[in-house]
């Protein structure tokens, strides 16, 4: 090639630059923002031994998929834009036309949605099961094409556990595949894969992210040849995440076992207040010895989270709209896993559910932040002395 000297201005501005200059090493990996990657030899254009196309992921990418295998202890983990496609990314990677699919009814709306919605439409069945149920009576509600179980455990809007370990058992042995949306557990409170499931799931928008600015999905599996399949629908169905995206993942990786135990303390401490008032019914906490799957998690779990629910007192929607208008620091969102406390109504969502479960009274869900225990609790007094007030 001629000197750069004997280059026009243009040109040179287009190549003289250190992109191929060793990097300084930092802590964190390069944002390698780039579509195109500039192969070394002609030989190397075909060979998909190497990465030959930005979209496929390059340093934040890689970095955060291995530590999120490593954590999962997986063989591989596939990211994805978000928490919603890694949950339709992973069902579409092993479900095909005519397949029979089971469902926990407590799934995230948004993931009801597209089994109703988008597998009926390619030619699959789908059937709901109560989450409480046991392993025998869910795999006995399938015909002979299962072909996957799909658990969200918990729900996240109330909070039922699967007997997941068991369930992975009955499933095995059909030759039935597992799939978990963990985002509860974040991967870390609870390892789907050592627990027999096939594919962990996570909305790392969540807890993984921990700031409330960023979409993010993951899904890890054990077995290489299912990780194969997560592989190639993401090469097929041309998903990608952003460098900056999947840089922001690993900087909130790296603090997430200290968020969760600070959200796993606070949030039961609150808990625990709220069963003592009269505003009350019951509190949707699986770390409280009265709930009803308290044991499950004391035996497959090593925390808890900050997300949890509320049923009150019986009350007119006034009462309730009162409270929620009362709070200062609770913020009112629908997200969740963030470094802010937020709150929720979650009666509309309940009435899509097959197997409707039955409270006393209006359902709130919380997410506990980072905040100090008291503050928070000082704003729920506020709100539900505005609930009584409104209740009349």
């Amino acid at each position: 090639m001629s000197s750069r000297k004997d280059l026009s201005e243009p040109t040179r501005l287009i190549h003289d630059h250190p992109a191929s200059r060793p990097l300084e090493r930092t802590v964190g990996p390069p944002i390698q923002r780039g579509s195109t990657v500039l192969m070394g030899k002609a030989s190397d254009l075909y060979d998909h031994g190497q990465v030959t196309y930005g979209r496929g992921g390059l340093a934040a990418h890689r970095a955060l998929a291995d530590a999120l295998a490593e954590m999962e202890g997986a063989h591989a983990c596939q990211l994805y834009p978000s928490g919603l496609a890694a949950v339709t990314g992973a069902l579409i990677s092993v479900l095909k036309a005519g397949d029979e699919i089971l469902v926990g009814d407590n799934v995230y709306g948004p993931t009801r949605r597209f089994c109703d919605q988008v597998l009926t439409r390619m030619g699959m069945t789908v059937r709901y099961f109560p989450p409480r149920e046991s392993a025998e009576s869910i795999l006995a509600m399938a015909g002979d094409r299962l072909r996957a179980v799909l658990m969200e455990s918990p729900g996240s809007l109330t909070f039922e556990f699967c007997d997941v370990p068991a369930i992975c058992r009955l499933a095995a042995a059909r030759g039935v595949l597992t799939l978990m949306d963990n985002t509860w557990g974040a991967g870390l409170l609870f390892k789907p894969l050592e627990h027999g499931v096939d594919i962990s799931i996570q909305a790392l928008t969540k807890y993984v992210c921990g700031h409330s600015d960023v979409f993010l999905g993951s899904a890890c599996a054990r077995d290489p040849t299912l990780a194969e399949q997560l592989e190639d629908a993401m090469w097929h169905f041309g998903w990608s995440v952003s460098p900056d995206d999947a840089y922001q993942g690993l900087r909130g990786l790296r603090t997430l076992p200290v968020r969760m135990e600070r959200h796993g303390e606070t949030a039961l401490e609150v808990a625990r207040w709220l069963e003592d008032q009269p505003q009350v019914h019951r509190v949707l906490h699986p770390a409280l010895s009265r709930s009803p799957d308290h044991a499950i998690w004391r035996r497959d779990y090593t925390g808890a989270c900050g997300l949890f629910g509320v049923v009150l007192q019986p009350a007119p929607a006034r009462a309730v709209d009162a409270l929620l208008d009362a709070l200062s620091l609770f913020g009112l969102g629908f997200s969740w896993g963030g470094f802010e406390s937020l709150a929720t109504t979650c009666g509309p969502q309940l009435h899509q559910r097959h197997y409707p479960p039955h409270f006393n009274g209006p359902v709130l869900r919380l997410h506990v932040g980072l905040e100090t225990q008291a503050d928070l609790i000082a704003d729920l007094q506020r709100g539900l002395a505005a609930f009584d007030a409104a209740r009349g």
